[in-house]
Formats: C-alpha cells, structure tokens, sequence
C-alpha cells in the first residue's frame, strides 16, 4: 500500500530551505562578544537578519493556510508534539535575530541588510550587549538543537514510520 501526504507548496519549500542555509552560514560567521566591537560580523548580522526577513511570509502563509494538513493516519500526539515544535521553532527564527539586532545595537554595530544600515533598536552601551546578548547566544544554539531534532524526527518518520512524512517538504 503506497501511504501519500499533502505537500507544501514550492514557495513554504523555498522559503523553508533558504532559512535553514541562511541559519547554519549565520552560525558559522558568529563571533564572540569582544571582537564585535572592533570587527563587526557584518555577514553574520546580514545572514541573520535575513532570516527574519523570510520568517515574516512564511507566518504570513502559515496564517492562510499554506501547512498542509496532516495526514489522517497521524497520531495525535505526534501532530500536538509537532504543533509545540513548530512553534517553538518559528518564535526562535523571531527572537533570535531580533535579539542579535539589538545586542549589535547595545554594542554600538551597525546592523546593515542588503547594504542598509537599519537603525538601533536601543542606545550604545559600549561594552557588553548584557542579558539579551547571552540570550541571542542560547538562543542561536537552541535553534540548532531543534533544527537538528527536527531534522532527526522528520527522518525517523521516513525511515522508520515508513509515512512519508519527509516528502512534504523535499521538492523531489
């Protein structure tokens, strides 16, 4: 018996896959809290910021219904679990870089997107982007430990469940 579920459309695919590049080159150009000052990551704020670019139409979409919904065959738990997931992860592709504009702000960075200089969000500070700039380092790990435990589930799910689950977002 051959199980099919509802794709996402090629935009939510487009967007999904752009996000998930544009997260892990982010990550790998982050710099510690001292050499932001003297060197500001300006690839790594561009990268960033151009996450949250992306995240606004991809809520916008979800809003009208772009998700697919889940197949019949599907667990109720595994659909909640999936649900509180999501949700986790689409509140982090919006703290994350908001946090990181605003530490770069605390800092006295200029946080530039497509060769615009975005205003601060807060006043220098000068030395230390405090509590929220510890936060945008959790929070940066966290998204890839729930990226990557996303990535995990959606192959158990293919190989394991045998559900095809994977194949809603895969553009082949």
């Amino acid at each position: 018996m051959e199980v099919t579920c509802a794709r996402y459309s090629r935009f939510m695919m487009a967007l999904h896959w752009t996000t998930v590049v544009l997260i892990v080159v982010a990550y790998f150009l982050s710099e510690g809290e001292r050499g932001v000052r003297a060197y500001p990551p300006f690839l790594h704020f561009a990268f960033g910021l151009a996450v949250l670019v992306l995240t606004i139409p991809r809520l916008i979409a979800r809003a009208f219904r772009a998700a697919p919904p889940f197949p019949d065959f599907a667990y109720p738990s595994l659909i909640a679990a999936a649900r509180v997931g999501h949700a986790a992860l689409y509140a982090l592709l919006l703290a994350v870089p908001l946090s990181g504009w605003y530490s770069a702000s605390r800092l006295g960075a200029p946080a530039r997107l497509f060769g615009v200089t975005l205003p601060p969000l807060t006043h220098t500070v000068g030395t230390s982007a405090g509590f929220i700039g510890q936060l945008h380092q959790v929070g940066g790990n966290l998204i890839l430990i729930l990226a990557g435990l996303h990535a995990a589930l959606a192959l158990w799910h293919q190989f394991v469940l045998r559900d095809h689950t994977l194949q809603r977002m895969t553009p082949f």
